[in-house]
């Protein structure tokens, strides 16, 4: 389990987000079936000893047994129920050890393979060391391995690590697996017709919506469930986008000095009406405000979704002293929407030319006579290439020396750096100049005097697209020449890849999975490279994403709190509130103290590190690196305010509210005592069936303590105690 492991941070932080370890997983897909079998590690007969030696366990010579091997031997490891793909291999399968300190480690898998003798069976030879390289290695004595592949999860079996024995205990029901003696723990679902029956399963209609949306309803659901997913994915790449009845705020260029309020809404008296001004023009509330009702209610959510995680990948912010408006954003934004579906390559340009990036990477402000490195660093570090070389499944190439290769030299920022002086806003010649305002909508223009002219020695690789760029040229050409030279890097596939599964699907995709979207990357089949409708598509409907429920304890992510919120929200009929209209999707209140200021992310680094590792766990989760005590707190005060409460209306800021409705849930309390239908219902919208039968024990109890006389209590005593568990908390 994730949370299993963060028990080794602080007791009271543990604690708190324990609910966010107890759940992770997700599914598979091929149409019509996308469900998976439970992959079974094979091990003795007698015992749930790790088979080891094929020839021992088909003798039945017991006395061959190894039961414990030294640290850094390779171990072949049987497992059944693997149904391997051609494009399939060891980056598809990851083996985990938990010791009897309850840390988790994971070991290399090297190699996977039909075993000789063995039908249906794969040999799986580890390593035992720790991939992730957070501790020094197990404690010696027994530790429980676990195979996952597809989001799904093995049984665990026993293996001695530098000896056998110890305190470690067998998981509660688990019992000896041995050749034979199965080949799944679970019975795949028989194929029904599915023009009789439409996409019949509904965990994976949740989930996919999950991933491919800011929530499910009740109404999208069963669009899904009469069209199907690939019918649902062809809608959305031609939705009309943004919502017509919520179109991008119009909202003009004002003063660009926004430490001096006086310039840009002087024509207000000190007070609520300079106030307002301010808050309109001066911050991300008019942008923060659109952006979460169409969230809530656009039709066009996988865009907007794709928007958003590309918002967090391309970051500008109007926190600290980026002095960004919200007009600025606005267009901003409506760049990274217009190429959520179109190619990579022109969103680099269209992103390197926007005047709010060339503000907040101060690319605007770089000249031959004084450069500045800020857009140069990033634009290769975090939007594209990464610091390390890659394979093409996103995992690092190393050295001889068995270190990671840099990407990129000081020495190539430099030369970078060049490519990308004399470029400023168009403050005379462009639709949005105007006299007096620095105009931050039309993208920026080439100073040709002001542009470095001297040769330049670009990025490095295998067949390198415009490394060298002679002197003297145009610096709208210089422009092209380096975009391509980046574009067609090998990194750009994996790295980019992997960026976006993270933030629609899971925290930490198998190799395998990053590696099947970098070759849509590479080539979306009719040899276009960077298609992102087609990585899109490849994406959410691999197998690793799809299936009814992920057993895997590692597979999923934590809701980011915008989502998180924004999921809850949809569930149940969001509106004003006073129900009569819609919200005016002021949530910030919310968000914020979860550490997600929607625009206002800290640093161009985003939110959170792609590459956080939750401590203490062999464990990739961007998300944790948001989890703090009082962030998990906000969490359940958030839940709290909507299900007891409302965000109610408060002139001018929040001049609508925001409510849910219960009256289905109210009536569910009703006719069922038992709470029974109640806690199916919330299993259904917010788990997609996914509920524990532990879990269920617990809060069925919880809430149905309440009176069946006051119906409303014990629906929102059951949709709190759903909301803030870590099997909701988690996306799996």
């Amino acid at each position: 389990m994730i949370l299993s492991a963060v028990r080794q941070m602080r007791p009271n932080f543990a604690a708190l987000i324990f609910v966010l370890v107890f759940c992770l997983t997700g599914i598979s897909q091929t149409d019509p079936d996308p469900n998976s079998p439970e992959p079974v590690l094979l091990s003795h007969a007698d015992s749930t000893r790790a088979m080891t030696e094929e020839e021992s366990i088909l003798s039945r010579n017991t006395r061959r047994r190894l039961e414990a091997f030294p640290p850094g031997a390779k171990v072949t490891l049987y497992a059944s129920g693997l149904e391997l793909s051609n494009e399939e291999g060891r980056n598809s399968v990851r083996i985990y050890a938990e010791d009897k300190q309850g840390r988790i480690f994971r070991f290399p898998v090297l190699n996977v393979s039909s075993a000789k003798s063995l039908k249906d069976t794969q040999a799986i030879t580890v390593w035992l060391r720790d991939d992730i390289g957070y501790w020094d290695g197990p404690a010696q004595g027994d530790v429980l391995l676990r195979l996952t592949w597809r989001g799904m999860s093995s049984n665990r079996v026993r293996l001695g690590y530098g000896k056998s024995g110890g305190e470690i205990k067998d998981d509660t029901g688990a019992y000896p697996t041995p050749p034979g003696s199965q080949t799944t723990r679970r019975t795949k679902q028989e194929p029904t017709n599915e023009a009789l029956y439409g996409y019949k399963w509904s965990g994976d209609r949740i989930r996919f919506l999950e991933q491919a949306t800011f929530g499910a309803t009740p109404a999208l659901d069963q669009r899904l469930r009469r069209i199907g997913l690939r019918t649902y994915l062809a809608e959305q790449f031609s939705a009309p986008y943004p919502s017509p009845n919520n179109p991008y705020p119009d909202i003009e260029l004002k003063s660009t000095d926004s430490s001096n309020v006086t310039i840009g809404c002087g024509m207000y008296p000190l007070g609520p009406e300079r106030d307002n001004c301010w808050r309109y023009y001066y911050t991300m509330y008019p942008v923060q405000n659109w952006f979460m009702k169409e969230a809530l209610y656009g039709d066009a959510q996988l865009r907007h979704k794709v928007a958003w995680a590309l918002s967090q990948i391309w970051v500008i912010s109007g926190a600290g002293g980026s002095t960004q408006q919200a007009s600025w954003m606005i267009a901003y934004h409506k760049l990274l929407s217009q190429h959520a579906f179109g190619n990579y390559r022109d969103l680099m340009r269209d992103v390197t030319l926007n005047p709010g990036m060339g503000n907040y990477l101060d690319m605007a402000r770089s000249r031959r006579q004084s450069p500045n490195e800020n857009y140069a660093r990033e634009i290769l570090q975090l939007f594209t290439v990464g610091l390390f070389m890659l394979n093409q499944d996103g995992t690092l190439v190393l050295d001889s020396n068995g270190d990671p290769i840099p990407t990129y030299s000081q020495e190539d920022v430099e030369n970078f750096t060049k490519v990308f002086t004399g470029w400023s806003f168009c403050n005379q010649t462009c639709p949005s100049s105007a006299p007096g305002i620095v105009n931050y909508k039309d993208p920026m223009i080439l100073t040709q005097g002001n542009h470095d002219v001297t040769a330049k020695t670009l990025l490095d690789y295998p067949n390198a697209v415009n490394r060298n760029i002679e002197p003297n040229l145009d610096g709208s050409v210089e422009l092209e020449k380096a975009l391509d030279n980046i574009f067609y890097h090998p990194n750009v596939a994996p790295f980019v890849s992997k960026l976006l599964i993270q933030h629609l699907v899971t925290s930490d995709p198998t190799p395998a999975y990053v590696g099947r979207v970098s070759s849509v990357f590479n080539n979306n089949g009719s040899g276009v490279r960077g298609d992102l409708k087609s990585v899109i598509r490849a994406i959410l409907l691999d197998p690793e994403a799809r299936g009814d429920v992920k057993t895997d304890p590692f597979y999923g992510k934590l809701r980011e709190p915008v989502q998180f919120m924004t999921n809850i929200l949809k569930a149940f009929n969001v509106g004003s509130a006073d129900l009569l209209q819609q919200s005016d999707g002021v949530l910030t209140n919310l968000t914020n103290p979860m550490g997600q200021n929607p625009f206002n992310s800290p640093t161009v680094f985003n939110y959170y590190s792609p590459d956080y590792v939750v401590p203490g766990t062999a464990l990739l989760g961007p998300e944790f690196g948001l989890m703090t005590t009082g962030s998990s707190v906000a969490r359940a005060n958030a839940v709290n305010t909507m299900v007891y409460s409302r965000l109610t209306v408060s002139v001018p800021t929040r001049p609508l509210g925001t409510s849910i409705n219960l009256a289905d849930m109210d009536a569910l309390a009703t006719a069922d005592p038992t709470g029974n239908l109640l806690l199916d219902e919330l299993d259904h919208r917010l788990l997609h069936k996914t509920m524990s039968p532990q879990m269920r024990a617990l809060i069925l109890p919880a809430f149905t303590a309440v009176s069946a006389s006051n119906p409303r209590a014990r629906a929102q005593a059951a949709i709190y105690l759903v909301a803030t568990s870590s099997q909701f908390q988690v996306q799996r």
